[in-house]
């Protein structure tokens, strides 16, 4: 069962006030920050939390000793004693001095983290499978390690509650040598989920089942969307990482191509190397399927700054050239004039959808179709018997599913590459006016 090694950092029996803080260099721009600590504070809601102040210090470079400087620090300070603050979360990944030298100067009795270790404390509550609490556990443990060093009482903290007054330093390098090996055990453990994993992923490769990883910013409706074409039953809520673990599951596509659908963990930005490290197994699932649906949240007005992040990420992870299928979701949320502004990216790879109500699925499955199928598409053709030497082509450069002799022509059902399907235009049916009326 995984440890959660950062489980006090909330309290589970109230809601636990908390200080965002972050600095404006010269550098920045206001409004990304803005969007941070926006974003930030969406991570404190879904912690359990609630922000009750954000502090922005103006700093052309952030300061070795405390990040925001010794006058920002004293102001924090008054802030914290004055409202019952008890955790003040900084919007970037402070060093384990930093840290130290903050809950030092900061007179009233709080807390100090930053955006990494309050990720981490959401995958913890979020993780449900073996593998996932064990992920969690080890990317929390490595965190840690470094800033445990000459602080003892950082030990009293963790879930295994070594003591309120902290141990000495010779305990604290007893406990030390306990967490490293028990790192090396998570890391054996890991290693031997991830050769399953790749087992399995042979044994898919060779059934040549077409593999599609949904993929996207975290709370764009990844979750939501499994659960409307596959019933999946996977919990999805209005909170930031509320899906930790993968979820696979068959889907037969509309032209009966049998696939096979993932979730896979929502992307952020700022999302910290090493959290992509820990959990760059689970990741892999992007970086081996045949095609990517990229979900975008068209309800947010920073959607596509939101892109950005998840495309920057699918390069890193190596998976930038596989085919993707942009879904802009939550359409009957989104802002009219957004829709019509999304066009950066080709037509034929978008489509527009309410993975809620199911708008707009149809048109995304058949396009999900074609992308499937290496950009192939099934169409009925109508082939006079005076032609019918082109039945071969079809036979050539086709899959031919099925044929029906009519009166006057051969009906004939084929999935065909986009050349196929020029050359033989002319003979694609058409819908008779009966037919319509139908």
């Amino acid at each position: 069962m995984n440890r959660k090694i950062m489980q006090n950092l909330l309290n589970e029996d109230k809601i636990t006030k908390c200080a965002l803080v972050a600095i404006n260099t010269r550098y920045d721009d206001s409004d990304e920050i803005e969007a941070s600590l926006d974003e930030l504070e969406r991570l404190v809601e879904t912690a359990g939390g609630e922000a009750c102040i954000r502090l922005v210090q103006n700093k052309s470079v952030p300061d070795v000793r405390t990040y925001i400087g010794q006058g920002k620090v004293k102001e924090l300070s008054e802030f914290c004693e004055n409202n019952e603050v008890e955790l003040v979360i900084f919007d970037t990944e402070l060093s384990p001095s930093q840290i130290r030298n903050l809950e030092e100067d900061i007179e009233a009795d709080v807390r100090v983290i930053d955006r990494s270790m309050l990720i981490l404390d959401i995958f913890a509550l979020h993780a449900q499978s073996g593998e996932g609490k064990l992920q969690v556990e080890l990317a929390q443990l490595k965190y840690t390690i470094p800033r445990l060093i000459g602080k003892g009482e950082e030990l009293s903290r963790l879930g295994g509650g070594i003591g309120t007054r902290g141990p000495g330093e010779s305990k604290l390098e007893t406990d030390r040598r306990h967490l490293m090996r028990r790192i090396a055990a998570l890391e054996a453990q890991l290693r031997e989920m991830d050769e399953n994993r790749t087992t399995q992923r042979k044994a898919r490769e060779k059934s040549g089942i077409c593999k599609v990883a949904i993929a996207g910013y975290t709370n764009a409706g990844k979750s939501t969307l499994l659960n409307y074409l596959t019933g999946a039953g996977i919990l999805a809520e209005d909170k930031l990482f509320a899906t930790l673990d993968p979820t696979t599951r068959k889907f037969i596509l509309p032209d009966n191509t049998e696939i096979l659908l993932t979730d896979t963990v929502g992307f952020i930005r700022n999302l910290p190397h090493h959290l992509i490290r820990a959990f760059r197994s689970t990741l892999d699932e992007v970086k081996y399927a045949d095609v990517i649906m990229v979900l975008v949240d068209t309800s947010d007005p920073r959607c596509d700054e939101q892109l950005e992040v998840t495309q920057k990420l699918l390069f890193d992870l190596g998976a930038s050239a596989k085919p993707v299928l942009y879904v802009y979701n939550k359409c009957d949320e989104a802002d009219p004039g957004f829709l019509g502004a999304s066009s950066r990216i080709p037509s034929s790879s978008v489509a527009y959808i309410s993975a809620k109500t199911g708008a707009g699925v149809n048109e995304m499955l058949e396009t999900l179709s074609r992308l499937c199928n290496g950009g192939k598409s099934k169409e009925i053709f109508a082939i006079p018997y005076s032609e019918q030497a082109n039945l071969n082509a079809l036979y050539k450069y086709a899959t031919v599913h099925d044929v029906e002799y009519g009166d006057s022509y051969i009906a004939v059902s084929a999935t065909v590459d986009e050349k196929t399907k020029g050359m033989m235009a002319k003979y694609l049916k058409r819908k008779t006016e009966d037919e319509e009326k139908e």
